[in-house]
C-alpha cells in the first residue's frame, strides 16, 4: 500500500476512535461542587450559562445544589457539548461547557429543579438560553429549591447566583440546633458526639454531603472546606 494511503488510513481511524469517544462520553471523577466537576482526563468542567450558590463559603442552597449534581450525574459518563458564544475556557482553565447524561441537558435540568440559575456572563446568550430563562422563570413561580429555601434570591441573568450566605432553611436550621437529639455542629440531624460517626455512616441516613456549621467533631470533613462527606 502506498505511504500516503497508510498514513490517511491512521489517520482516518484516530478520527474515527476519538468521535466513538465522545459519543461514548467522559467518566466523571469528582463532582466539585453544584456547576463544576472534574472528569478522568484531569480536567476542570465549568458548567456554562449557569452559576449555583458556593458551598464554601457556604451560601444558601450550596450544598443542596452540589447534592443535586451528584444525584442527576451519579457513575454516569458525561458528554460535554461548547457553544460559541463563550470561551473555550475560563480564567481558571476550566472549560466551559453544557454537561449532558444520555440526552438530559444538565445544565437545564438544574435550572428546572431550582438548583441553579441562569448565568449570561457579559450578556452572553447561549444556544438555551431561552430555555434556561423560562425553566428559571417556572421554578421561581412554584417556589422550586433554592426559590423556596432562599427567599431573597433574585433573577438576574446577567449576575452571578446571589442565594445569601447560611443555611438554606431558617426552620432547618433551628430545629437542628435544638432538638437535643441533634449535633449543632452540622446542618441536618445526625446524632451527638460520641459515639464517633464516620461518613458511611453519614450516607447511611441519607444526610451526605452534610455542611459542617461548628466544630466538625465526627472529622467528617477532610479538606476543610465546610462539607463532610463529599467525596
Amino acid at each position: 500500500m502506498p505511504k500516503y494511503k497508510i498514513v490517511a488510513t491512521s489517520l482516518l481511524a484516530l478520527l474515527l476512535g476519538m468521535s466513538t469517544a465522545s459519543a461514548a462520553g467522559v467518566q466523571v471523577t469528582r463532582i466539585n461542587d453544584g456547576d463544576t466537576l472534574t472528569l478522568a482526563t484531569g480536567e476542570k468542567v465549568r458548567f456554562v450559562q449557569i452559576d449555583t450558590p458556593e458551598i464554601s463559603p457556604a451560601e444558601c442552597y450550596g450544598a443542596e445544589a452540589h447534592k443535586a449534581l451528584v444525584s442527576i450525574i451519579g457513575k454516569s459518563p458525561v458528554i460535554l457539548e461548547s457553544d460559541s458564544v463563550s470561551d473555550d475556557k475560563d480564567q481558571f482553565g476550566r472549560i466551559l461547557r453544557y454537561v449532558k447524561v444520555g440526552k438530559v441537558n444538565v445544565n437545564l435540568k438544574l435550572v428546572e429543579i431550582g438548583a441553579a440559575t441562569p448565568y449570561f456572563y457579559k450578556g452572553e446568550k447561549g444556544k438555551y438560553s431561552a430555555q434556561l430563562l423560562k425553566a428559571a422563570q417556572n421554578a421561581k413561580a412554584k417556589k422550586i429549591g433554592l426559590w423556596k429555601m432562599c427567599p431573597n434570591t433574585k433573577l438576574e441573568p446577567l449576575k452571578p447566583a446571589t442565594t445569601g450566605s447560611g443555611v438554606a432553611s431558617p426552620m432547618t436550621t433551628t430545629k437542628a440546633t435544638t432538638n437535643a437529639m441533634c449535633d449543632p455542629n452540622y446542618l441536618g440531624c445526625i446524632p451527638p458526639y460520641p459515639p464517633d460517626l464516620d461518613c458511611t455512616d453519614i450516607k447511611r441516613m441519607g444526610l451526605a454531603p452534610i455542611r459542617v456549621i461548628g466544630v466538625d467533631v465526627h472529622k467528617f470533613d477532610g479538606d476543610g472546606d465546610g462539607i463532610g462527606c463529599d467525596k
